[in-house]
């Protein structure tokens, strides 16, 4: 393969973003496309390496920037999040634009699928729930808690969402809440629960940065290996 990779620029009314295209060149078939949502760092070497993965599996792969140009420091990053945690309407609409350069990509066949990580897994799962236009959602060590829970048949693919036992920051109490309402909302999600991993359990770099906040190769490899068992079965 010829892995190409690409900065895009684009904005979300005033707010200019950068995102990352990661294609495999030397294939010019269609087939589907996957948008990467970062986590809470912002758009960096880890969501830009989740996006390299998925480009040499051989999807059409677009991350996105949540943020956009002049946020930049852990003040104005936090202030930017729980904003966006505060409106799911502009979170949503933060990332439609990203999907919309996914949808006019030459080499997509019309299916999406969206996998977000830490702050990126909240994102993908709104989107779901707002009614996007997704083939399947993943959220990886995502938030599950939500102002505005799905309502019935508004989840238009299917869903898995991989987390971390040990996860202080979405506790199990959530977990439960999240369950009943993908019951509710009549959802076809898997959820896998992975022992010894704590929040954070794909991030190389994440292990004593934050508490609660913990690397784990095993559980990386494991929700690796879900995602690209999931995608078969949505992409067959």
């Amino acid at each position: 393969m010829t892995l190409e990779t690409q900065q895009i620029a684009y904005c979300d009314e005033d707010a200019r973003l950068n995102g990352f295209l990661a294609v495999d060149a030397a294939r010019h078939d269609k087939r589907p496309g996957i948008l990467v949502v970062h986590g809470g760092a912002g758009l960096d070497d880890h969501a830009r390496g989740r996006a390299r993965r998925f480009a040499q599996a051989g999807f059409v792969v677009f991350a996105c920037d949540m943020y956009g140009e002049g946020i930049t420091g852990r003040d104005a990053i936090v202030r930017h999040v729980m904003e966006l945690r505060n409106n799911r309407d502009m979170l949503c609409r933060r990332a439609q634009p990203a999907i919309d350069i996914l949808s006019r990509h030459p080499q997509v066949d019309g299916r999406i699928a969206a996998v977000g990580y830490c702050f990126g897994g909240m994102t993908v799962l709104e989107l779901a729930r707002s009614g996007a236009a997704l083939a399947c959602t993943v959220s990886v060590h995502g938030s599950l808690e939500t102002p505005r829970p799905a309502k019935p048949s508004a989840v238009q693919g299917k869903m898995l969402v991989c987390h971390g036992a040990l996860d202080p920051h979405v506790p199990m109490t959530q977990v439960i809440t999240f369950t009943e309402e993908m019951k509710h909302a009549g959802v076809d999600y898997q959820l896998i629960i992975y022992g010894r991993a704590m929040h954070g359990f794909t991030h190389e770099t994440a292990t004593g940065q934050q508490a609660g906040v913990a690397y784990h190769a095993l559980t990386d490899a494991r929700s690796s290996a879900a995602i690209s068992a999931f995608f078969g079965e949505i992409f067959e």
